[in-house]
């Protein structure tokens, strides 16, 4: 059973884990490991690239509930289609690198778009706010995107950045903690939950909730990895920093986190 409920649980309970494979990733192996291993670490979802084999990779690697990332709203359309169990526009970091940037009004007309295509399809949708505008900006699309009716807001930090498993906790925090303000500074204004993206670790996750979100979006922190193995291990240690020891029992023994692959 693939179900979307298992986030929405999580997002109510404010620990919910994304883990993102990668806008622009479409290594089908790479996919499968990173899919494989958000499972077996417990995470909440998994987001990949907005591809008809992406998608059918994922599914085919997890029963956790698959978001789908693009910033095209016919693409995520079709991804609805394909079997998206939610959509995302944004995760914008590796845009950025190709010198691509978006501003608020850009955002919003993206979302409508998005909306207004896949309004019958009654689907649960996540928009990023860019990190790149300012908070005022932010603070403002937020408003708006919680008005269309959008189900998740994620923000990211000030640019792409980047945190290796040997950093300082000095050096972890100072990645995290654009992304981190900016949750803060939503968090006051929308009432429509909050995931943290970019730079986030198992680490500095806890700083994230304690800001006031209701998840958290993990991508280089785990994609970044070699094996599956330490892909499932961080994934493990990210969720054990924000949930209970006898919940994390209780759900490794769930259907939809025990299946052979």
């Amino acid at each position: 059973m693939r179900s979307l409920e298992v986030f929405k649980r999580h997002l109510r309970e404010k620990r919910a884990v994304k883990i993102i494979s990668g806008i622009n990733n479409y290594d089908l192996t790479s996919v499968a490991s990173v899919c494989r291993a958000a499972q077996i670490g417990l995470a909440s979802a998994v987001d990949v690239a907005c591809s008809e084999e992406v998608i059918k990779t994922a599914k085919e690697n997890t029963k956790l509930p698959v978001f789908v990332s693009s910033t095209q709203p016919f693409n995520l359309k079709k991804a609805v289609k394909w079997g998206a169990d939610a959509l995302e526009v944004g995760n914008f970091d590796a845009l950025y690198e190709q010198g691509v940037n978006f501003g608020a009004d850009e955002i919003y007309d993206i979302a409508l778009e998005t909306m207004s295509l896949t309004e019958k399809d009654n689907i649960f949708t996540c928009v990023t706010i860019p990190g790149c505008i300012s908070i005022e900006e932010q603070i403002k699309l937020a408003k708006k995107l919680e008005l269309l009716g959008v189900d998740l807001i994620q923000t990211e930090g000030v640019k792409p950045m980047k945190a290796s498993k040997d950093s300082s906790a000095k050096d972890l925090i100072t990645v995290a903690q654009a992304t981190i303000a900016n949750t803060m500074e939503l968090a006051k204004h929308v009432s429509t939950p909050i995931m943290t993206a970019s730079g986030i670790t198992p680490q500095t996750a806890p700083l994230a909730f304690a800001a006031g979100a209701s998840a958290v979006g993990v991508g280089s922190a785990v994609n970044k990895l070699r094996t599956q193995i330490a892909m499932a291990q961080t994934v493990r240690e990210l969720v054990g920093t924000i949930a209970y020891k006898d919940v994390i029992k209780k759900e490794a023994k769930s259907e939809i986190y025990t299946y052979s692959m």
